[in-house]
């Protein structure tokens, strides 16, 4: 039996579930019985039936004496749904593949040691596709592991690395193909951020667009009935409360003042304040909490520098345009280096057009 072809398609289950499942995991099972696949499942939204519920029924009977793939590691633990784990053994399933152990403290083993505990062997693959289901989850995984969320931050600028003219003109700097590509990635984080220059000098809402996100009918309506939070960090509440982005559906303002009594529609998180802004690094730790695992930062250069000198972005995604807007228009980021010694590294993950565009995916180098 070829474990890494049939938990390969587990993981292309799982990847469907990329945009709905905050802030559970994405997971995919396949049940396989005889080498022939009989049941087939993914998860697709919290309190929903998990992925190995879906792939059980649509085995039936045929689970019995069948191996499962599954992407993550069974839960053992009552939930807002029963254990899986418990599902496969009532199931009678002989065989459990997984491609990571889960890391929620609620589980981590638990589920494993369940089956074992029955009868069932249990294999855990290492290798290529244990590392594309830790990708796939990179945030919950983060946010079990570290208690915080895994941070992206969104750029465009044209060919000489600038994002807006003088005057703070930026519409468009890319082209359609390009905003489609950030309304996904807006649709698979738990959390947008930005700051409130951008709120007010852009007018941003900063919503997923419906008529621009290029999904299934399946994916994007589950994607639109979860849309992300929307969080502003307006340290000293300048952006008036009548703002289109408050207009736009429910926002979280961070701040270091004490919030208003007389805004019921808005929330606020109160938060330290850290050489005249607020505390990003708390900011963080507190949306995790929450249950944040993917963070999108869609800011300008101030708030975007802020983040990478405080060494909180885990990835950026750059969109880069085919245009000059000259010496005078404004950098990519705030982000001040002096000697090459200095200099943020990347390690740069891939490179793609998108139509007359390019999307250039990174990782800061960790010192």
């Amino acid at each position: 039996m070829n474990d890494q072809f049939y938990m390969a398609q587990a993981l292309r289950l799982a990847e469907q579930g990329l945009y709905s499942t905050h802030p559970n995991p994405r997971v995919g099972c396949v049940i396989v019985l005889d080498q022939q696949v009989v049941g087939e499942g993914w998860h697709r939204r919290a309190g929903e039936p998990h992925a190995e519920v879906h792939a059980l029924k649509q085995a039936g009977r045929r689970a019995q004496g069948a191996t499962a793939y599954v992407t993550l590691e069974p839960c053992s633990h009552h939930g807002l749904t029963p254990p899986c784990a418990e599902a496969l053994v009532n199931a009678g399933v002989q065989r459990v593949v997984m491609a990571m152990q889960d890391p929620n403290p609620q589980v981590a083993g638990q589920g494993a040691a369940l089956l074992r505990a029955q009868g069932i062997e249990v294999d855990i693959l290492d290798g290529a596709l244990s590392i594309a289901a830790r990708q796939l989850n990179c945030g919950f995984i983060k946010r079990m592991e570290q208690g915080q969320p895994f941070v992206r931050l969104k750029l465009a600028m044209s060919l000489d690395g600038r994002v807006a003219m003088a005057s703070g003109e930026s519409q468009w700097i890319t082209g359609v193909a390009a905003r489609a590509d950030v309304q996904k990635l807006r649709a698979r984080s738990s959390a947008v951020i930005t700051g409130a220059d951008t709120v007010m000098t852009d007018n941003a809402r900063l919503t997923v667009r419906a008529e621009e996100l290029p999904l299934s009918a399946e994916q994007k309506n589950l994607a639109l009935l979860r849309p992300p939070l929307r969080v502003l960090i307006d340290g000293r509440l300048r952006v008036p409360t009548d703002a289109p982005f408050f207009m736009a559906g429910p926002v979280l303002v961070a701040t270091y003042q004490t919030p208003p009594t007389d805004t019921a529609s808005i929330d606020y998180i109160q938060l330290p304040e850290r050489n005249g802004h607020v505390d990003l690094t708390v900011l963080l730790q507190k949306l995790a909490a929450l249950g944040m695992n993917e963070l999108m930062i869609e800011a300008g250069p101030q708030l975007a520098g802020a983040f990478m000198q405080a060494g909180l972005v885990d990835e950026l995604y750059i969109y880069m345009a085919g245009m000059l807007l000259g010496s005078s228009a404004q950098p990519l980021m705030q982000l001040p280096v002096d000697y090459m010694a200095d200099a943020v590294q990347l390690n740069i993950k891939e490179v793609r057009a998108l139509a007359n565009d390019w999307r250039i995916i990174a990782q800061p180098v960790k010192r």
